[in-house]
């Protein structure tokens, strides 16, 4: 894009994108970072926008680690650790305090700017290699060449254990949310409700812990703008197997979900059979002479079966299933049955669920179709960017842009 990034550039932007794979008329769904020109963009394109809850995560966290007492203990981990990886003797001795206290011969980790999960990465490392640190820190040849150099305290190590415990849920749920093989988007109600009450429980006596509990649930309600999406992230997650009993909203909220999900079935299918209408043919119906001669015969009956019709007949009707008069009344009874069956397990993919069970609920499986497909984070889109660094080599510099574009697509969606 080479026009400034305005929310109006980025629109047309979107829309000529939406246009050229013919997907305006398919309920789009747009998933971008928390930007404002990006929000903007949406605005003005006026279609449902999912903010990406990866990168929600991810401003919390950092609102977090912003903290000065936060920030400050970060800093002196980070001195530490920087000192080990740049002398070779002081590498050398944590080796050998390593096995002399058996543990393990781990390499201590640094943080990177652009990603706050190595922050958390660079303390538990620290923590779990403290006992080393401490003792190399305090050996004769490394006082030697850094005297200045000193450990944590007993109050900074308590620090630093409140850190890892009060945002280790946040890495879980961003390492969640990067997931490529399932659904996110039913993942962001169960995963927003659990992180907040986390957070509630997380609070206690230890002020460094009030001060996270406090900031991660401002800036995710600040940046989230999930309040608003309420009513479509509940029914994403009822329609995911997984989370299908929805333990995370009332009682009230259970049930206008499920009426919800009804509704738009209903919808659906009716927008379906118009759509296939207007698509086919306008022939007319067949003659009553063309419905004579075409097709098979009526099959002759034999006189042993008349005789076994009038004895048993009448103990042994035929049942005909019951017919329903509406698509709503089959709405509501796959419903029903859905919700009676058990939720599937976290560890299972709900796709193949309702690639196996879509014969039983064919009506929701257009629903699963139309929900579990969009994404609740950016990420993916954001690895394209790599993958185009494998792909866009020195010697395929002269790769037209629709080329690049076709191998970028293959290589992200064509299983070998």
């Amino acid at each position: 894009m080479y026009a400034s990034h305005t929310g109006a550039n980025i629109a047309e932007l979107l829309s000529d994108a939406l246009n050229e794979w013919n997907l305006t008329n398919k309920d789009p769904v747009i998933i971008t970072d928390n930007a404002a020109n990006m929000v903007r963009a949406i605005e003005i394109l006026e279609v449902p926008h999912i903010g990406c809850f990866a990168h929600t995560l991810n401003l919390a966290s950092q609102s977090a680690l912003k903290l000065p007492a936060i920030s400050r203990l970060l800093g002196r981990v980070r001195r530490i650790v920087t000192f080990f990886h740049r002398s070779t003797k002081a590498s050398h001795v944590l080796k050998e305090k390593q096995a002399l206290l058996n543990l393990p011969r781990h390499k201590l980790k640094t943080d990177v700017v652009t990603k706050w999960n190595s922050a958390l990465d660079m303390l538990e490392r620290f923590l779990e290699q403290q006992p080393a640190i401490s003792a190399t820190l305090l050996s004769p040849e490394v006082r030697r060449s850094e005297k200045d150099l000193c450990t944590l305290t007993e109050a900074d190590i308590t620090v630093a254990e409140d850190i890892v415990e009060a945002l280790r849920p946040m890495k879980s749920a961003t390492l969640v949310m990067s997931e490529e093989a399932h659904p996110t988007l039913s993942v962001i109600a169960p995963l927003h409700s659990q992180l907040l009450e986390e957070m509630r429980h997380c609070s206690g006596d230890s002020n460094i812990v009030n001060l996270i509990t406090h900031a991660v649930p401002y800036t995710v309600r600040k940046w989230g703008r999930y309040t608003n999406l309420k009513e479509m992230l509940y029914v994403a997650s009822a329609i995911d197997p997984r989370f299908k009993t929805l333990p995370f909203a009332s009682v009230e909220d259970r049930e206008d979900t499920f009426m919800r999900l009804i509704t738009e079935t209903v919808s659906l299918d009716q927008a379906q059979d118009h759509e296939s209408d207007c698509s086919g043919t306008r022939g007319g119906a067949p003659t009553q002479e063309q419905s004579s001669n075409d097709g098979p015969s009526p099959p002759k009956t034999l006189k042993g079966s008349c005789a076994l019709l009038d004895l048993l007949g009448a103990a042994y009707a035929p049942v005909s299933p019951r017919v329903n008069s509406t698509v709503a009344d089959r709405a509501k009874e796959e419903v029903a049955k859905y919700r009676e069956v058990a939720p599937l397990p976290l560890s299972e993919n709900p796709l193949k669920w309702w690639s196996v069970h879509k014969g039983e609920y064919p009506l929701l499986s257009r629903q699963a179709k139309r929900y579990l497909w969009v994404p609740g984070t950016s990420v993916p889109a954001e690895r394209i960017f790599s993958t185009a660094g494998d792909i866009l080599t020195a010697k395929r510099n002269c790769l037209l842009p629709e080329h690049v574009d076709q191998l970028l697509f293959l290589h992200k969606n064509y299983k070998m």
